[in-house]
């Protein structure tokens, strides 16, 4: 029987392009050169893209024979040795995919990578540098005037700049959707296995493996999901004609690891953002939703927590907490042609039966399960009427489609106006948000893929007996989803999912029994670590849809932000103008084209004639669609019965068929983890490794005075951490004006209003504005105030730093116990008979300890093996012998057991 199933690695992993007249030649192979496989692209077609993949897997000696037979051929005279028929173009990592515009086709090819982060020894790189290369001859081609444009706005999206991919980790799903898929039944992966040698590939792909009876592995691979994936229509065109190895899936967000050191054990905290690639675009260009259910701006976040010390989706500890947000679901625009800062909000539609609503939480339903929470940030009090638009007609959607739903899964909304609760002098924003995030992840639990602990069922948790989702003999499921909207989805909405994710966090730790309070507190460093990686999450996350870095942080709700923190925040918002006003259609044309959404014609208009994009990501308004839902039974019906989990997650005959499912043999390098993470083969630095290059908790945040708790959950001052004991003269200034300030206790009633602005209204709303005010009073300390405070914490008090006077004399408690300490090591390491019997002694009256082991020595030092007999010693020497050519003579025993091995064998 097949012990476990594992994810199938890619065996193409470094690209070759070799070039000749008449064609490219690609040769793919693996991490340890044992397997490649070579794509004919024929460069004759000017139009046409003609591939052909040959179905076989060589070996090294194989495919340097094949192209010295290339080279051989296409010289231009037999023999002549001056001159190579067979050109070495480029090296590459993997294939982004293959565009046409006018002429002929392109060729992507990504050139440089670099390691993000590791998920159970399956690594994820992000894209550094792509190469775009013209397939067709010089000899054929057609040139076209505005094919140059064109290639312009095509690299005008930066493929080096936050596009991500995996050999082995399919990056479009969520880490509960891979490990459910690796935790299918033994019966169901044998009955696609059969499926799946029927339709395979290669010609030689299902050889040697029905002889070798139970001993394989089965080896899994999934489809994407193909709403974040961004070079799917790149693919499209290769996908049913190449093997699946050539298929590298990239996804847009960001991508982020830490690692969080408690007492010494790694943990890994990750945090990925998948970006949508339906309906995408910029700030003002893209709004609400389209007639899909798609909406703009909509990215998933997840942050796994993983165990380190144990690099394995089977035996490893694993979890994870996925969050969404994007814009309001409705048909709702902004005319940016007045150029001023706010845009009035409109509605396009009347959508009465909330179609698009219904079809945009269908798909949610079907990807997370229930139940779905929205958190809608938007204001609810204005003088002049402008987001109190989308807050009415979202309240009005949510309730008619909850009037269908079963009452167990309905739509959960919660409003919550955060620029109002932020210019009260009274409230704490981050105290009420946290009550908002304890009793979401209440209801839609987490994922983890071990039981609960047991310290845990004998002492549970208050908190943990109310937690929601779905438990199973194998760990816990996340069922439901948290799905935060503001207006524009990037500063109210980043703190918000903070938040959210920092209490997720907390019964992360606890379930894999790291803490023994599913609670985290600001300003430890565990926390500070989480709050940088989701400062850059937003940072990266608003350049790509606003075009400015966020605008007010965490630090900003916190009311601790540094007074040099508001010039910042000016900067970035005229940034975000500038942007907005004068580069977004640029871009919009350059996501529409890469994306596929529009694709160049002759004799049609040209991208950049078209007056707008509404029809292109708008297909009702080129054809009729098919028959409408219902208006009242708006789900779709498999969905509905699997509530509370996720249909994409079910076990069916339409889920089984988006997986490939192949028996290896064990130690293929298909399905060996270790090795593809380890590589033995290769010659590497212990200094360049990935784990001691990413931000540590205990060398970024952890002070480095002596004496300091090293626990990541120690509460610490703001001027405490690692990064401000280390840091220059500025960076201390800035900690010192975060001094004595509470980590999330209210302001006192002197403090004037803090602006409440979200990204929407910067700095442009001065009736809903008020005057910023730091909390604490900034305090000027030179660098000789700085030393003299570390000298002071190094040098301590003996008492303080060991607990006694060593000048005093001990007690006879102490020496007992001094003499217990003295007898176990003894017991552990190995003495002299002169020593035990000076030290027999103090030692009277101690229990004496003796180790129980197999060998006669064996402490930590050394071990004496145990005595071997000797017909054991004569089988080894022959052994030995037999190995050098010194054959034993055979006996009457061996001669009879031979005769009846050739007579059951042959006769």
């Amino acid at each position: 029987m097949p012990t476990a199933a594992a994810p199938i690695i890619s065996s193409v992993q470094k690209l070759v392009l070799y070039e000749t007249r008449a064609r490219y030649f690609l040769v793919g192979n693996n991490h340890a050169e044992t397997k490649y496989r070579v794509l004919k692209i024929d460069r004759t077609e000017p139009k046409d893209l003609v591939i052909i993949d040959d179905r076989h897997v060589y070996t090294q000696q194989e495919v340097r024979e094949l192209l010295g037979r290339l080279d051989l051929g296409n010289r231009t005279k037999m023999g002549q040795k001056g001159s190579s028929g067979l050109f070495r173009a480029v090296s590459a990592f993997g294939i982004v995919g293959f565009v046409r515009f006018l002429e002929g086709y392109y060729i992507v090819l990504i050139t440089k990578q670099r390691k993000m982060a590791d998920i159970g020894g399956h690594a994820i790189y992000k894209i550094e540098d792509t190469n775009m290369i013209y397939i067709p001859n010089d000899s054929v081609r057609v040139t076209h005037p505005d094919e140059a444009r064109y290639l312009r706005i095509f690299q005008n999206v930066d493929l080096s700049s936050n596009f991500y991919f995996s050999y082995s980790y399919d990056l479009s799903h969520s880490l509960q959707y891979n490990l459910t898929v690796l935790r299918m039944p033994l019966e169901m992966l044998k009955s696609e296995t059969a499926q799946s040698r029927q339709e395979s590939f290669d010609i030689f792909e299902d050889e040697g493996l029905i002889t070798q009876g139970g001993g394989g592995v089965f080896g899994i691979s999934s489809e994407p999901y193909m709403k974040y994936v961004w070079n799917g229509e790149l693919l499209d065109i290769i996908k049913n004609t190449v093997h699946r190895d050539w298929l590298l899936y990239i996804i847009h967000g960001f991508c982020g690891q830490s690692k969080l050191l408690i007492y010494g054990r790694p943990v890994y905290v990750t945090l990925i953002a998948r970006r949508s690639s339906k309906f995408a675009g910029t700030r003002f260009l893209k709004r609400g939703a389209n007639c899909e259910g798609d909406v703009a701006n909509e990215v998933e976040t997840e942050q796994i927590l993983c165990d380190a010390s144990v690099m394995s989706f089977t035996a490893g500890s694993y979890s994870s907490y996925v969050q969404v947000r994007g814009s309001v679901p409705l048909y709702w625009s902004q005319d940016i042609s007045t150029m001023i800062p706010k845009p009035p909000i409109t509605l396009d539609q009347a959508d009465p039966f909330a179609h698009v609503a219904a079809l945009h939480f269908d798909q949610m339903l079907q990807r997370f399960g229930s139940p779905i929470i929205i958190l809608n940030l938007v204001k609810e009090r204005e003088k002049r009427k402008h987001e109190r638009i989308l807050s009415e007609e979202l309240v009005a959607a949510v309730t008619y489609l909850n009037q269908f739903l079963p009452p167990e899964h309905t739509i959960v909304y919660i409003p919550w106006d955060m620029a109002k609760y932020t210019k009260s002098k009274l409230c704490n924003v981050l105290d009420r948000l946290n009550v908002i995030a304890e009793s979401v992840v209440k209801k839609t639990g987490f994922f983890v893929n071990r039981p609960d602990s047991y310290c845990s069922i004998l002492r549970p948790d208050e908190k943990w007996n109310e937690l929601g989702g779905c438990v199973i003999p194998t760990g816990r499921l996340q069922t439901g989803i948290l799905r935060t909207n503001c207006v524009d989805c990037l500063d109210r909405t980043n703190t918000a999912q903070f938040m959210v994710g920092k209490c997720a966090l907390a019964y992360q730790l606890y379930s894999l029994g790291l803490i023994d309070k599913p609670n985290l507190q600001f300003d430890t460093d565990a926390v500070r670590l989480f709050e940088e990686l989701y400062e850059d999450h937003g940072d990266t996350l608003s350049l790509q849809y606003g075009g400015s870095q966020l605008v007010h942080r965490v630090k900003t709700y916190r009311k601790i932000a540094p007074w040099t923190q508001h010039s910042k925040d000016i900067m970035q918002t005229l940034s975000r103008y500038y942007s907005n006003a004068f580069s977004d259609a640029d871009r919009q044309d350059s996501i529409n084209l890469f994306l596929g959404v529009f694709h160049p014609t002759e004799g049609k208009p040209h991208l950049w004639e078209l007056p707008t994009d509404f029809y292109l990501h708008h297909k009702n308004t080129m054809r009729l669609l098919p028959t409408r839902r219902s208006y009242t039974h708006w789900w779709t019906p498999e969905v509905i019965k699997h509530l509370p989990l996720p249909y994409d997650e079910v076990t069916c005959a339409a889920n089984l068929k988006k997986l490939i499912v192949k028996k290896f043999h064990r130690y293929e390098e298909e399905i060996d983890i270790h090795n593809e993470f380890f590589r033995p083969y290769e010659l590497s630095s212990f200094d360049d490794t990935f784990c001691l290059a990413m931000t540590s908790s205990a060398r970024d945040f952890m002070p480095k005075t002596i004496g300091i708790d090293p626990s990541p959950f120690t509460v610490r001052k703001p001027d405490e951490t690692g990064k401000s004991v280390l840091g220059n003269k500025s960076n201390r200034e800035e900690a010192v004006l975060q001094r004595k300030t509470a980590a999330s206790a209210p302001p006192p009633p002197s403090e004037e209003a803090l602006s409440s602005s979200s990204e929407d209204d910067s700095g442009t709303d001065r009736e809903d504005e008020g005057s910023v005010s730091q909390r604490s009073t900034p305090v000027k300390m030179t660098d000789t105030g700085d030393s003299a405070k570390v000298t002071e914490n190094v040098v301590q008090p003996m008492k303080e730093v060991y607990g006694i006077n060593l000048s005093d004399g001990l007690s006879e408690e102490d020496f007992s116990i001094y003499a217990r300490f003295v007898q176990l090591g003894q017991s552990q390491h190995k003495q002299d008979r002169s020593s035990q019997q000076l030290c027999s002694r103090c030692s009277d009256g101690v229990i004496k300890l003796t180790p129980i082991s197999a060998f006669s020595q064996d402490n930590i030092y050394e071990v004496q093996p145990p005595r071997v007999d000797r017909k054991s010693t004569e089988i080894f020497q022959a052994h030995i012998q037999a190995s050098q050519g010194i054959m034993q003579p055979l006996g009457k025993e061996d001669t009879s057991m031979y005769r009846e091995y050739i007579r059951n064998r042959y006769l």
